[in-house]
């Protein structure tokens, strides 16, 4: 199974961008798809983004397409999520998760790894 770790987070005013990046070990990182949830104080999971094996079909979450973007980079076992114009209802845990059969799923229940999350606060 694969083991996930997620950097990049912190604090960031509104309107401001992170990049956080989840490197992968211990599988073969391109059979996997790959998605970005996050989850609020007292709020439950919710998806985010997700990107196939190969990068070509993205999936996001209405509330961030236009801001976020999803990448991945293959050879060196990486998925990122570029966030741009933050706003303060975007601060939560931000978890990576990969699913075996490489789709660009939406669904949480389909992710068989996680990270452990990184932190991120947007505001003032």
């Amino acid at each position: 199974q694969v083991q996930l770790v997620e950097s990049g987070g912190g604090l960031v005013q509104p309107g401001g961008s992170l990049r956080l990046s989840c490197a992968a070990s211990g599988g073969t990182f391109s059979i996997y798809g790959m998605g970005w949830f996050r989850q609020a104080p007292g709020k439950e999971r919710e998806f985010v983004a997700a990107i196939n094996w190969n990068g070509g079909y993205r999936n996001y979450q209405e509330s961030v397409q236009g801001r976020f973007t999803i990448s991945r980079d293959n050879p060196k076992n990486t998925v990122y999520l570029q966030m741009n114009s933050l706003k303060p209802e975007d601060t939560a845990v931000y978890y990576c998760a990969a699913v075996l059969g490489g789709h660009a799923s939406t669904r949480a229940d389909d992710f068989g790894a996680w990270g452990q999350g990184t932190q991120v606060t947007v505001s003032s």
